[in-house]
């Protein structure tokens, strides 16, 4: 009786001093997150040049932002990219987590090889690319000096597939990444499932898909809401591969914030196109987390 005293009187003091430490992160994130979500969705009604001002005007900025045709085709591109990132990384991603789930010899160094271009920021990422796909001194010209004198691979500059050549890059950068958290779900799949998927004579690739996938959808969830957030505010590899461009070709909502902000000084455009990014993120990505999690807790 006497050793667990301490215990159980010890406990609430313990928590408490916990709730206290997670305080100043709670304000940080009320007040900053919060406070200029809300004065961001607040200035968006207002004609805002330079400096945020309350001049009110209603539904104006977002009506001039859907007519503008800049803004849809970032909107286009930035649809066309995180459908293919989505789906590309996750299956690039997984397919690397098998072969490495087959506990092969080096494992650790393949697993550091392959997560390495995610150390790596996306502007130097950015710019690592737009050096390999450089017609003059890159992969076009290295091929060319083979003797192919009429091959032709240069995506950052021809307007038609430049989003898909930022793909590129994007993956190459992000598949390490998802790699690794697929190599984790794997690695808690119980052996005795697979010894009896093989008895029963399922082919590995149902077992994977009819078995292994579905067990894995916590993994998959966190997986997909890191891959939306980070493409919805896609930004940095943009500027650093394309800079936008060929004209528009490879705009998006990210820059279009940006250049609204401090290149043309209209905050109100500005904020109401930031809100719009704000509203996907909520749409889409805070609903799937919750179904996700909000189901463990309630089962819990």
């Amino acid at each position: 009786m006497t050793t667990n005293a301490p215990t159980r009187s010890g406990k609430p003091i313990r928590n408490l001093s916990a709730r206290v430490a997670t305080i100043p992160m709670v304000l940080t994130a009320t007040v900053v997150f919060l406070g200029c979500s809300v004065w961001t969705v607040v200035y968006s009604f207002t004609r805002s040049g330079l400096m945020p001002r309350t001049s009110w005007v209603g539904l104006d900025q977002y009506e001039r932002l859907w007519s503008s045709r800049r803004w849809l085709i970032s909107i286009e591109n930035l649809a066309i990219y995180s459908f293919l990132a989505l789906t590309l990384s996750l299956l690039v991603g997984f397919l690397l987590a098998a072969l490495l789930d087959q506990k092969i010899r080096y494992e650790n160094t393949f697993r550091s090889i392959l997560l390495y271009p995610f150390a790596l920021s996306f502007v130097v990422t950015g710019l690592v690319w737009q050096w390999i796909l450089n017609p003059e001194f890159g992969v076009q010209r290295f091929i060319r000096a083979l003797g192919y004198d009429s091959f032709t691979f240069d995506p950052l500059y021809n307007p038609d597939i430049v989003i898909y050549g930022v793909l590129i890059a994007g993956l190459w950068q992000s598949s390490g990444l998802i790699m690794c958290l697929m190599l984790a779900g794997l690695r808690t799949i119980d052996d005795d499932i697979w010894k009896a998927a093989r008895i029963d004579g399922i082919p590995t690739w149902k077992t994977y898909v009819f078995i292994i996938i579905p067990m894995m959808r916590s993994v998959l969830i966190t997986t997909l809401v890191i891959l939306g957030s980070s493409l919805i505010k896609l930004y940095d590899l943009i500027l650093a591969s394309t800079g936008g461009g060929p004209a528009l070709a490879s705009e998006i909502p990210a820059k279009y914030v940006y250049d609204m902000m401090f290149m043309n000084q209209n905050l109100g455009q500005a904020f109401a196109a930031s809100t719009m990014m704000l509203l996907t993120v909520v749409v889409v990505i805070i609903p799937l987390a919750y179904l996700e999690f909000g189901r463990k807790r309630r089962h819990a």
